[in-house]
């Protein structure tokens, strides 16, 4: 529907060049008496025109073209907005479309051909994954679902680093650990390393294979070596359990290794947008648009995290990826433009970059902020968020709401097993319906889409309505990388679905209005189940 009327608005400025000159908006009605959109665009002409808005709105609609099977009428409303009623006729169809394709209905080919890298949680293997990146893990993933369905091949990357001082500092922490079970030692352990009983794990774990054989052992061999690769395990095992599957994992220390950070080192000198001042080395990003020069290079020799992470953009681009999204939280808001300007001036067209910020997560329980772990150090670990509510309300919860707000996440209300609950709510609606087609079965009746003209209720056709823009909705979602829209379209279906089924009988009505609204039920429910599928939450049978 709203596609057809892009369509006409388009062709109509061809006529009235000035409705090119606008950036007007196709708004729904809140009330269904003011038609299914309306537009702005005269309002915003007045002032521009010099002239009255209800006038151009009328000359507006004077020169639209339209298809009298579509829309039924078009009217102007209060100061100028121009308001389209499409004909129910033309509206029952989307049920036909939706049944033609059960399994995939919702996914597009727009960027078919295109290759997307998706990078997000990217935690170096120093812990278990806290709630942090669990907003991030889940923002990431259902971003590269999205893409994936309209169109784009995409490739989930996982950026890490295994070495430096902060890998370091594990090992002596596991080796610190495994000395004091040896000697039954309770001193005091130092602030700055590595907290919690996954430290204890891992040295109980080596005490046991090795006995006292590793007293001499340096941290960085086998205390490091076993802590990365169980500790690697458990985020991968996490993931697992959100149903996140990762395709590259990429190794900072490679770039190093590879000789990427050299060769870029060697090109800044070459373009001179480097410097050395006081023993280090700087970039030149005010002139290329940012407020001040940064250090890429500190006068110890060691990089600032900037030189790394411009190389390894430098490997994504050399890739062949058309889209490059990062999914970051708030702490980098600062500082991503740092590395997007240094690749601008090496000539990379930065327009394939889009990063996402998150803000962060408080675990809440009613009004009291929530402490989970005493095992697991000083922070709340995914797997116990997880374990506690289960993954499709961990999934949902974290995308419900705009990546651009802080998010508090209520144990109480992720608990609860009623309408409170948007999970359960959106999950509800399809084993209802479920149960609906199981019972009309049993009673003889079948689909039918022979009679669709039948469904004239506001219920009814609010549902209608609401289907007809689900690839419009997931289309939006994945270019304008708000995850948080497919969960309020499909939480809006299926209360217009709770509604209907309050209002409609379908058990009871003439066999030819039970059939169409059995057709227009199941509709709802592949919409809800392939939205689901998008954000990675299960659509039960039955509850």
């Amino acid at each position: 529907m709203k596609s057809y009327l892009v369509e006409i608005i388009n062709n109509t400025s061809d006529k009235l060049e000035y409705l090119k000159e606008v950036d007007y908006k196709i708004s729904v009605p809140n009330q269904n008496a003011h038609g299914d959109y309306s537009i702005n665009a005269a309002m915003l002409l007045s002032k521009k025109l010099n002239r009255n808005p209800r006038e151009i709105a009328q000359e507006i609609i004077n020169n639209i073209e339209y298809d009298i099977n579509i829309i039924s009428k078009i009217e102007i409303a209060g100061p100028g907005f121009i308001n389209f009623f499409f004909n129910p006729l033309f509206v029952v169809r989307i049920i036909n479309d939706v049944l033609s394709d059960p399994m995939d209905y919702g996914k597009l080919d727009n960027f078919k051909g295109k290759k997307a890298n998706v990078e997000f949680v990217s935690a170096n293997p120093t812990g278990p994954l806290t709630v942090g990146h669990g907003r991030n893990a889940v923002v990431g993933d259902t971003i590269s679902n999205m893409l994936e369905w309209i169109g784009y091949e995409v490739d989930r990357e996982f950026y890490f680093n295994n070495a430096g001082r902060q890998m370091r500092v594990l090992g002596d922490s596991v080796k610190k650990r495994y000395l004091a079970l040896l000697y039954d030692d309770t001193e005091d352990f130092p602030e700055d390393y590595y907290q919690g009983e996954y430290i204890i794990d891992i040295a109980e774990e080596l005490k046991n294979e090795f006995g006292d054989k590793l007293i001499e052992e340096s941290p960085e061999g086998i205390f490091k070596q076993r802590a990365e690769k169980n500790i690697f395990a458990d985020i991968e095992n996490t993931l697992d359990a959100l149903k996140i599957k990762i395709k590259i994992f990429f190794n900072e220390n490679s770039l190093y290794e590879d000789g990427k950070i050299d060769d870029l080192l060697s090109k800044f000198k070459e373009m001179d947008i480097s410097y050395e001042n006081e023993g280090a080395v700087w970039l030149r990003l005010k002139e290329m648009g940012n407020e001040q020069d940064k250090v890429i290079i500190k006068s110890t020799g060691e990089p600032t995290y900037r030189l790394p992470d411009i190389a390894y953009h430098t490997t994504k681009f050399d890739r062949g990826y058309d889209l490059i999204v990062d999914i970051f939280g708030s702490d980098h808001n600062a500082t991503y433009p740092d590395v997007v300007a240094a690749l601008k001036a090496m000539g990379y067209d930065t327009e394939k970059i889009k990063v996402v910020i998150y803000q962060f997560v408080t675990i809440m329980e009613g009004n009291e902020k929530v402490k989970m772990s005493t095992r697991k150090a000083n922070f709340i670990t995914l797997d116990e968020l997880i374990n506690e509510v289960g993954p499709d309300v961990v999934r949902y919860f974290f995308i419900m709401q705009n990546t651009t707000t802080h998010l508090n996440f209520d144990l109480e209300l992720a608990k609860k097993h009623s309408d409170e609950n948007p999970v359960f709510y959106l999950q509800y609606a399809h084993a209802r319906i479920s149960s609906i087609l199981k019972v009309t079965h049993e009673q003889g009746l079948k689909l039918s889409t022979q009679n669709l003209e039948l469904l004239v209720t506001e219920s009814e056709l609010n549902i209608l309505k609401k289907l007809s823009i689900f690839k419009e909705e997931i289309l939006y979602s994945a270019i304008q990388f708000e995850p948080h829209r497919i969960a309020v379209y499909l939480l809006e279906l299926a209360g217009l679905f709770h509604k209907f089924y309050n209002e409609c009988r379908i058990i009871g009505s003439e066999n030819k209005l039970a059939e169409a609204r059995i057709a227009l039920v199941t509709a709802v429910q592949i919409v809800i189940r392939n939205g689901l599928r998008i954000l990675g939450v299960t659509a039960p049978e039955k509850m």
